[in-house]
């Protein structure tokens, strides 16, 4: 291992654009890559201390894998290295997704397409099933948890409660209500208490906000684009697959930027790349204001990723140590799975109904079914299932 800051930097560069263009099967599958590579091969870091970071990743928002990046970039080269690891994990994802961005406005709404993305939509439900399966199995720990996971929910479901909104009610009460099964405080809980009260109180600020600022307008501002992207990247719990409840609810239902059927297409184009889910920031940023959108929006998600782990990097031993901090993590977590069993019924319906008789499009529900099958019980990678999804949509329309 060398010692100059240039050979440094770009081993991190290599290593990361390497990992950010291989990087297919989601965050959990990334994470397992970085580590095999940075601990396993190199040994720049410790299994212990690769765990330590892996756990502080999900006390604060935003995409794990990349801050496990950014992170590590930070320890081996310091604040050069957090930017260059950091980019370097996230810019083939955003070519990518920017030149299917390019290719959907230009050629999207021809029939050649057309049959393609009909298959994909399906295949892309069953991805995102697959993801809830196996984040449920982890979060749902308790029968309180549970609870919680109900009423975040039924709220959304009864009130339409703003996404952010949903995940602060209910990691506070997990927080206050978890917190009360302990029956000791370890050394230093309030004085965690104390940073993780603020950071919710910052968060709720920012979610007032990101309510507040709905607009009926057609026509967007980069400004506007870019702050609502900053917005969702500074409060996104739960991993990049609860993007989707943060885009239906803000893109399609408030602000009226995006249509239904546009953020499916954006959410099933995301698929082809790898890397990082929010890379499709890129793609939407897009469609609505051209290349300067797309440089915005992905700079408005991926921003606050950096400022986290630049700040929380010294924490990481107390955060983590706090049984307070682990309360609101646990019930943050549960929640985001709620909002996502919400935001994939919505998505089911959308995709999978007809506006006339037989009201059910029969060929699509069975795409899902068996692309979930493949995807829970064969582990097969995303990509093939959403280039299965295009294959069969193509076929289709040939015997159609």
């Amino acid at each position: 291992m060398t010692n100059s800051a240039p050979s440094r930097l770009g081993e991190l560069a290599n290593l990361f654009f390497k990992l950010g263009v291989i990087g297919f099967g989601g965050p959990v599958a990334h994470i397992a890559m970085i580590e095999d590579e940075v601990v396993k091969r190199r040994q720049w870091l410790t299994r212990e201390h690769f765990l330590d970071l892996l756990g502080a990743t999900n006390l604060i928002p935003g995409p794990n894998s990349t801050e496990m990046a950014i992170h590590i970039g930070y320890i081996y080269a310091g604040w050069l290295g957090l930017i260059v690891s950091g980019v370097c994990f996230i810019l083939p994802a955003v070519l990518i997704t920017g030149g299917f961005a390019w290719v959907y406005v230009t050629y999207g709404t021809l029939p050649q397409v057309a049959p393609l993305l009909y298959g994909i939509k399906p295949a892309v439900l069953a991805i995102i099933i697959n993801a809830l399966w196996g984040l449920a199995k982890k979060a749902v720990k308790t029968r309180q948890l549970l609870v919680i996971a109900l009423a975040v929910a039924l709220l959304t479901l009864l009130f339409k409660l703003n996404e952010v909104i949903a995940l602060l009610i209910g990691g506070l009460l997990g927080m206050v209500w978890l917190h009360s099964g302990e029956k000791n405080d370890k050394p230093g809980d309030k004085a965690n208490f104390l940073i993780a009260s603020l950071s919710t109180g910052a968060t709720l600020k920012a979610s007032a906000a990101f309510a507040a600022s709905a607009s009926t307008a057609t026509n967007v501002s980069l400004w506007q684009l870019g702050w609502f992207f900053l917005k969702v990247g500074s409060v996104l719990f739960g991993g990049g697959y609860v993007l989707v409840a943060f885009l239906q609810g803000g893109l399609v239902e408030e602000y009226g930027w995006l249509t239904q059927q546009q953020l499916l297409d954006a959410i099933a184009i995301g698929q082809f790349t790898p890397g990082p889910v929010l890379s499709t920031a890129t793609f939407i940023g897009y469609i609505i204001a051209g290349i300067p959108g797309a440089i915005v929006a992905t700079i408005g998600i991926f921003l606050p990723s950096f400022v986290f782990v630049a700040a929380l990097n010294p924490l990481i031993p107390r955060l983590r140590a706090s049984s307070w901090t682990r309360a609101f993590l646990d019930a943050v977590n549960v929640s985001a799975v709620a909002l996502m069993v919400v935001t994939t019924l919505q998505l089911g319906a959308a995709t999978l109904t007809l506006p006339q008789s037989p009201f059910v499009d029969f060929l699509g529900f069975a795409i899902a079914i068996v692309s979930a099958i493949f995807a829970i019980h064969f582990r097969i990678n995303a990509a093939w299932l959403v280039f299965g999804g295009a294959l069969i949509g193509w076929g289709a329309s040939l015997l159609g």
